[in-house]
Parts: C-alpha cells; sequence; structure tokens
C-alpha cells in the first residue's frame, strides 16, 4: 500500500492508472499505518521534505512522482490533468548527482525488440504529429527563412531540473553568447516557456529585451508555438536542461547542452557542461532509440483518455492527436455564412473550439478562412470569398454519421473538413486524395485501422444504420450474386464522380448487360425510399434488369449476402471492402484507384496502390471529425463507432415514410427552437 501526505497528489485524476499498487491518504498528524510499504512524493518539492523524512524514520521507500513526457493537451499551471506519470525509486531523472531509476532502464538496453519497434514508431508520431510535453501551442506560421536560424531555449526561474541539473544563470548567459559566437551570419532564435508566456513564472532571460534591442539578429519568439513545427525551421538548438534539448534530438538536430539533463553524456549531445565527462563515465554510451524506450515506454505509465484506465504511450498520442488536428485544422477567425438554421445548429460543435471564433452572419469582418456546406455552399461563396482573399473550406458528412437518414433531421456524429477539395469530387484533388497518395502507417496505425474494422463489420455499422432484417431469396441459391446500390441522383458524388452512366436505370441496365446469368438484387438509396431525395427506379426497369429489389434492408446486411458489390460512386462500396466483397466502380468515388477495386475508370492523381488499412485509417480515423452527441466534444472514431454500435437502429419501412415526415417536421422545429435560444 502507497501512502500519500500531499492532497495535490491524492487529487491526481486517474492516480490510480499510474501507481503500481493501491493507495492511501495519510495526515502528518497521525502515524503511518502498518499495511503503508512506500511514501510517494512530487518530484524534488520542498512540500515533499517532511513526508520523506517521516518514510525514513519508519524505514519506508519513498516513491518520486513526475509529470511524464507526453503530458497533456494544456498547460499544467492551467489546471490540465497529466496524461502520463513517471515513477522513481532511486531519485528521479531530473538530479544529475544521483542516478534514477531512468538512469538505470537507459544502461540495462532492454534486449525485448519489440520495445524498440515501438519506439522508433512512437518517436516518428511525436514529430510527424507535432506532439511535446505540453500541446496546446499552435503551429509555427508557415513562413521561409531567409538566412539560418539557431534556438536558444530558456526555461523558468528556479525550475527543479536546472538546479539538480548542476546549473545557474550563468550557463544561461553563455548558452546565448555561444549561439551567437558560433553562428554569426544566423538568427538567433529564444524561445521563451509557455508558463512564462502565461505569466504564470518569470524565465531566465530577464534583459534580453533590451538586448534584442542592440542586436538585430536576437529574435524573440514572444508567441508560444509548438516545438516541432519551430524544430523544422531552426538548424541547431542550444538548451541548458530543457526536455526541448530531447525533442530537438528526435527531430534530428545538433542539440548543444549547457546543464546535465537525463539525456545529455550518453553521446548523442554536444555538451559544454564543464562535469559532462565525469557524467559520461557513469552514464555511459546509448542510443536514441533505447533513451526514447527507457523514457516514454518503460519509465512513464500512462493513462487512456478515452477510457480512463490504465494506457499506454499510444493511446496517449492517438488522443493528443486528433484533438491537436480538431484544433488547428480549425484556428483563426470562420466566416460560415449562407447557412440553413438545421446546418448551423450541426456545424456549431464541429467548427468552434477553445482558440477559434466562428461568425456565422452574411457579412465577412475579420475572418481568416470561408467555411461552407459541400459543393453547393463552394459555389455560391467562392466568388465572394476569392474577392476577400479567404481560403475556401468544405464541410461534409463524414463516413460514419448517424443512426438514421441527414435527410430525416438526424444530426451527424462526424463531419469532414476539405481546403483542397472534397472527398466525392473526382475532378479534382480533395485532403483525403493527398492523404492515400501519401499514406506510410505505423504498426500501431495498421492495428488501429484493423481492429475499426472489425468492430465496424461485427457490429453491422454503416453510415446511416438502419433498415430491416434481409434475407437472401430462396432463388439465388448457387448464383452469383451482385448488389446494386441506388443513389441520389442530384447528389454531388454523382454530378462530380461519374462520366458516361448517371443514374440508376442506366447503371442497373448496364450490371445486366455484363452479367446476363448473375442473380442482381438492387436496394434504393434510404432518402429516395423516404420521398426525400431524386433517384426512383421504374418498376418496370427494375424488373426488366433486377432479380429482386431490396426496399426496406439494412445495407450491410445486404453486403454479407452477396459476391459482388456494383457502383457508381456509393460509400456502400467503400462499406463492401471492409467486409472483404469485390467492388466494381463505374464512376470513380474515393476509394477508387488505389488498386482495391475493378474500375471502369483511371484517376491519374492516384499513384498509390494501397492496403485497406491505409484506406481505412486516413479515410475513418485521420480525416473525419466526429463530436459526441452528448457533450459536444471531440471523440475518437472508435468512441464513435461505438456509439452507432449501442444505438437503437430505425427501420425504414414503406408503411412509415408519412409517419416519418412528420417526424421530421417535428425535428426540425425542435432544433430551430435550440438554435435561435441555445447558440
Amino acid at each position: 500500500m502507497i501512502g500519500i501526505f500531499s492532497g495535490g497528489i491524492y487529487r491526481i485524476p486517474h492516480l490510480a492508472c499510474f501507481l503500481p499498487q493501491e493507495c492511501r491518504k495519510l495526515s502528518l498528524l497521525c502515524p503511518i499505518p502498518e499495511d503503508i510499504t512506500q511514501i510517494a512524493v512530487w518530484g524534488y518539492r520542498p512540500t515533499g521534505d517532511k513526508a520523506k523524512e517521516l518514510a525514513k524514520k519508519s524505514g519506508l521507500s519513498v516513491l518520486h512522482l513526475e509529470d511524464g513526457f507526453i503530458r497533456s493537451l494544456g498547460l499544467g499551471v492551467s489546471g490540465c490533468p497529466p496524461l502520463s506519470v513517471v515513477l522513481d525509486t532511486r531519485g528521479i531523472y531530473y538530479d544529475a548527482n544521483r542516478s534514477s531509476s531512468l538512469e538505470m532502464l537507459i544502461q540495462q538496453q532492454s534486449e525485448n525488440q519489440a520495445f524498440y519497434d515501438d519506439a522508433r514508431q512512437a518517436m516518428r508520431m511525436i514529430v510527424e504529429d507535432d506532439l511535446s510535453k505540453y500541446n496546446q501551442a499552435p503551429a509555427l506560421s508557415e513562413k521561409s527563412v531567409n538566412q539560418e536560424a539557431v534556438l536558444v531555449v530558456d526555461q523558468t526561474y528556479g525550475d527543479m531540473s536546472v538546479i539538480h541539473g548542476n546549473a545557474k544563470a550563468e550557463q544561461f548567459d553563455a548558452m546565448l553568447t555561444a549561439a551567437l559566437v558560433e553562428h554569426p551570419n544566423a538568427e538567433v532564435w529564444i524561445k521563451i516557456h509557455p508558463d512564462v508566456l502565461e505569466g504564470k513564472k518569470r524565465g531566465y532571460f530577464t534583459g534580453i529585451r533590451a538586448l534584442a534591442d542592440r542586436d538585430s539578429r536576437i529574435k524573440l519568439l514572444s508567441q508560444d508555438v509548438s516545438p516541432h513545427s519551430l524544430l523544422r525551421q531552426v538548424s541547431h538548438v542550444y538548451v541548458v536542461t530543457s526536455h526541448y534539448g530531447f525533442e530537438a534530438l528526435l527531430a534530428g538536430k545538433t542539440v548543444s547542452v549547457f546543464g546535465q539533463p537525463w539525456y545529455a553524456s550518453w553521446g548523442l549531445t554536444d555538451d559544454r557542461h564543464p562535469l559532462s565527462t565525469t557524467l559520461a563515465t557513469r552514464r555511459g554510451v546509448a542510443s536514441l532509440e533505447d533513451l526514447f524506450s527507457a523514457a516514454y515506454l518503460r519509465y512513464s505509465r500512462y493513462v487512456n483518455p478515452v477510457t480512463g484506465h490504465a494506457g499506454t504511450l499510444f493511446d496517449v498520442i492517438s488522443w493528443l492527436t486528433m484533438q491537436r488536428r480538431h484544433q488547428q485544422q480549425r484556428s483563426g477567425q470562420l466566416w460560415a455564412p449562407g447557412l440553413t438554421l438545421w446546418k448551423r445548429s450541426i456545424l456549431a460543435p464541429f467548427v468552434r473550439t477553445s482558440i477559434n471564433k466562428v461568425n456565422f452572419t452574411k457579412r465577412s469582418l475579420s475572418d481568416t478562412a470561408c467555411v461552407v456546406w459541400g459543393i453547393k455552399g463552394e459555389r455560391q461563396w467562392q466568388p465572394v470569398a476569392d474577392k476577400k482573399q479567404l481560403p475556401l473550406w468544405r464541410i461534409e458528412d463524414g463516413f460514419l454519421r448517424s443512426a438514421g437518414l441527414g435527410s430525416n433531421l438526424h444530426p451527424p456524429l462526424s463531419l469532414v473538413l476539405d481546403k483542397s477539395g472534397i472527398y466525392y469530387d473526382a475532378t479534382r484533388s480533395s485532403d483525403l486524395e493527398q492523404m492515400l497518395n501519401h499514406s506510410l502507417l505505423t504498426k500501431y496505425q495498421q492495428k488501429r485501422a484493423n481492429a475499426l474494422r472489425v468492430n465496424l463489420v461485427s457490429n453491422k455499422i454503416s453510415k446511416y444504420n438502419l433498415g430491416a432484417t434481409f434475407s437472401l431469396p430462396v432463388e439465388a441459391s448457387g448464383k452469383r450474386i451482385l448488389l446494386v446500390p441506388g443513389q441520389v441522383e442530384d447528389d454531388a458524388s454523382i454530378l462530380t464522380g461519374t462520366k458516361d452512366i448517371r443514374t440508376n436505370s442506366e447503371l442497373l441496365r448496364t450490371v445486366r448487360e455484363r452479367n446476363p446469368h448473375a442473380y442482381i438484387i438492387y436496394k434504393p438509396h434510404p432518402d429516395v425510399l423516404a420521398r426525400n431525395r431524386h433517384g426512383h427506379v421504374t418498376p418496370e426497369d427494375i424488373g426488366r434488369w433486377a432479380d429482386f429489389q431490396a426496399l426496406d434492408a439494412d445495407i450491410i446486411q445486404c453486403i454479407q449476402a452477396i459476391d459482388e458489390l456494383h457502383t457508381l460512386t456509393s460509400l456502400s462500396g467503400f462499406e463492401a471492402l471492409l467486409h472483404g466483397k469485390k467492388v466494381f466502380c463505374y464512376g470513380i468515388p474515393f476509394y477508387a484507384g488505389w488498386g482495391l477495386t475493378k474500375d471502369e475508370y483511371v484517376c491519374p492523381r492516384r499513384v498509390r496502390t494501397l492496403l485497406l488499412t491505409d484506406l481505412i485509417y486516413q479515410t475513418l480515423i485521420a480525416y473525419p471529425s466526429y463530436i459526441d452527441p452528448n457533450n459536444r466534444q471531440p471523440i475518437m472514431a472508435e468512441q464513435a463507432a461505438n456509439y452507432l454500435a449501442a444505438a437503437p437502429r430505425p427501420e425504414m419501412l414503406l408503411t412509415k415514410v408519412k409517419t416519418a415526415r412528420i417526424t421530421r417536421y417535428y425535428k426540425k422545429l425542435r432544433l430551430l427552437i435550440h438554435v435561435v435560444f441555445k447558440t
């Protein structure tokens, strides 16, 4: 049993996930109970001295806790709880004067190859996804550096890693002098600590503004920016003991160190501290993978932000990546004109974040981007956006949408935001197409994609998740069974993703002509069935070219029963791929042209042959955003799938169409009231 005197430690959310055994809150006024075997304190804070003294008197060991190296979305000083904590029974990682548990783990250099495989994956994900200890900062604005730039990193005054890394203010002065002297033709950028920028603490470079006024090469970074977006702009990094130095090593930078942080004196850094040789003798030599696997995979403990249970580094990376992507994609002041109150009500939680502003009026103010609904909104507002020199971003329904039709006013669980085009428009590139062209998944990302596929298939999840139970007619037995899903014929995906064949009747006829002996099932689109959209096929045409019409059937049950799916651009083709079916495309949907489908046409822009895991990851995990319908906060694809799996599924029966339309008007009235009074 671990004893904890500190109320601050005891109140850490999910504390049990970080500790190796159960804990109990203790009082300094009472004796330590006999079942307590260890006392936990926070690092080397003086507030823990009394607890350590009592532990020593009782013959108990001390467990030092500290924030992990991938800590949280926001700053700790702003109250953001940790997602990772490190545990040390020997000291703490930032104390260079004694060996810590981390130092021992590095020296052991685990023989488990899986640690190194995971380390390489995680290192790559952290750099590519621009993650750090704190992850609230926006990326550095894209701009070219006209001359060489080097980075000097300040820290908070009196930081424990500075004190126990055997450094003082003199080391910061020496570091800046070295950067200026060693790079006479370079700009010297000084990175101020986020806590200093927040006004919570002060740094070591107190008189730097006056110095910057005298030396034009010194540039103060007075705004908080994400580490890796900044590191991409510099060639050399100077630190005292900041963890930024290790992140610079991950980014492949030369790092000069003027203190004695945990990652120095292993043969990876340019060590300038006068005692660095002594420390190197104690530590030895290690690779970057040795340091990372020890620090991030074995020394740190994590909570899964989704479940609240003990998790892994990859759980935290995935969640932070999703949260950062959601925020960073929507930064600035967004102008979303011309939306109906219904569209506005469902768009608001998807575009509003804690770091942006959204303007829903028809008047653009000091906006930085124009957000519209699909191609229809683009055609209406592109001239206005061009005149105001605003980039135009398109939003559309995602691929795991809802339990019910959008045209019946079921709000979406997911939307996509595309700054290049939109996924269904085959006439131009889109963000999704570019992501697929450059897809290179880690093993963890492949594992996520495969697990999501299993979830979707086993729970029969589709875009709308509705329909009645379907069984194959007896006469289909022994035949090759084809499914032809109908589409809404004035849908934008038909208008921009097809060529010679553009209607459901034409598609059905073509499939029959090419497959005269197959058993063909035609399934009308749910929106057409509900009389909300265009795309009706006459009974005569169905009788001529199809063997059976699955009016009310659940699309996934249909897919599970067939051998092949033949489509123009329907999302059901993608869903059929998830179920391992052959898919024939008579248009150019987003999932065609990657070697996974039989295609009528070639899309020259699509230059990769992909695995299904690439298509799943980019399409369902990386490209869309998901919002929890209850708290209206961003969630992960896996959470969205679980929500849909548990949601009641409406049956789209013809006998219920009139009732559904009445219900639709009632929902619209409720939503209008919600928009008027709550948004």
